[in-house]
């Protein structure tokens, strides 16, 4: 995945804003792989940890199987049951920040039907929690914490963030957070 991103924006050039850029040091081997923490015991929606853990923590080109979201009867039905207006929050797997909070500035079918055509989770700029999230030059997209989500693969319209759901499956971490919120 990583490569024909560079080819496209050139590895010396950064991703365009809002993407915070992030320096390859953030992925440096750590106590638990590229980060200090294995991935929470009880993931949401009932996400293989096993999986979770090696593609978060010891992997870098490599994701969940395409359209693996799909499958996760429990994510579906949260995201069918989201109302109008709300969001879902999406939280790190090892740590509980929040990474992305989705659909914002689209509707919740539009955000399922891009997910589903691109295989992985899809978040534009606007879903995109910054100061958690960091881009590589070769477009992995990281946490800040060496947490490994996946990769932006640009389209027409802009940056465009294919996550793997089992690196934003955590729990968030912050007593009286809730996982749905509504939008002001």
């Amino acid at each position: 995945m990583g490569s024909g991103v560079s080819k496209m924006i050139g590895n010396s050039q950064p991703f365009p804003a809002p993407a915070v850029m992030g320096s390859e040091s953030i992925m440096k081997k750590k106590a638990h792989g590229t980060s200090a923490v294995p991935v929470q015991e009880n993931l949401r929606w009932k996400c293989d940890r096993d999986v979770a853990d090696r593609i978060c923590n010891f992997n870098r080109h490599y994701a969940e199987h395409s359209g693996y979201f799909k499958t996760v009867s429990e994510f579906l039905s949260e995201a069918d049951g989201t109302p109008e207006g709300s969001e879902i929050t999406f939280y790190d797997s090892n740590t509980g920040k929040p990474l992305f909070m989705a659909p914002r500035n689209r509707t919740m079918e539009e955000f399922l039907k891009e997910s589903r055509a691109h295989g992985w989770p899809s978040f534009r700029d606007d879903e995109v929690n910054w100061e958690y999230v960091r881009v590589l030059m070769n477009g992995e997209t990281v946490s800040v914490d060496g947490t490994h989500l996946g990769h932006n693969l640009p389209d027409r319209k802009g940056s465009r963030y294919c996550i793997n759901l089992v690196c934003v499956a955590g729990r968030p971490v912050e007593e009286g957070v809730s996982e749905t919120t509504e939008r002001n």
